[in-house]
């Protein structure tokens, strides 16, 4: 039988949920935020690029297996505040998906999406990079269109370039996990 990607990823994803553990550093409010976990999953995502199609097909296909799945269109409610909402989302999430692609890199919400996330894998946050029509080699040493995206944020950055490393490492990082890779066709 002959599954999609996005079949996939979810079952991967299950088992992984389904069998993750909290320790009692994860467990500990302090780190992770007032409350129990309210999400399974965080989508880190691009939306010019994969809104409509894959992470779209995605997010349905998680809420349909009933893992709860925080996607900030849907999640964030006119007049909150998107980056503390989103940093509250991350720290209260069991996982997070990110969606690489070729645009991603030209977003310094996504980076800062990154950087967060890739921190709390030291607390057991569990971590799942896709690479969509993307090559890992290119996000990990920054070369390639998503190279040429990130020099033009770093400009703009010029004057955080400790918040610049912070994004290369967490891209190297996410470069060289397990990881799934696909082609612009879903």
């Amino acid at each position: 039988m002959a599954f999609n990607p996005v079949t996939l990823l979810i079952l991967f994803f299950l088992s992984l949920i389904r069998g993750a553990t909290l320790t009692p550093r994860t467990c500990d409010p302090s780190f992770r935020g007032p409350g129990l976990t309210t999400y399974d999953v965080f989508l880190s995502f691009r939306g010019g690029d994969t809104r409509q199609h894959f992470t779209d097909h995605l997010y349905k296909a998680l809420t349909r297996a009933g893992i709860s799945t925080f996607r900030d269109d849907d999640e964030i409610r006119i007049g909150e505040n998107i980056e503390l909402e989103i940093q509250k989302a991350i720290q209260e999430s069991k996982s997070s998906i990110i969606v690489f692609s070729k645009n991603y890199s030209s977003s310094r919400w996504c980076l800062d999406e990154l950087s967060m996330i890739m921190e709390r894998r030291t607390v057991g946050h569990l971590v799942f990079p896709v690479f969509y029509d993307v090559d890992p080699s290119e996000v990990g040493n920054q070369t390639g269109q998503f190279g040429e995206e990130f020099a033009k944020l770093e400009i703009s950055f010029k004057y955080q370039m400790e918040r610049v490393e912070g994004w290369r490492r967490a891209l190297k990082e996410a470069a060289n996990m397990e990881r799934m890779v696909l082609e612009d066709r879903y």
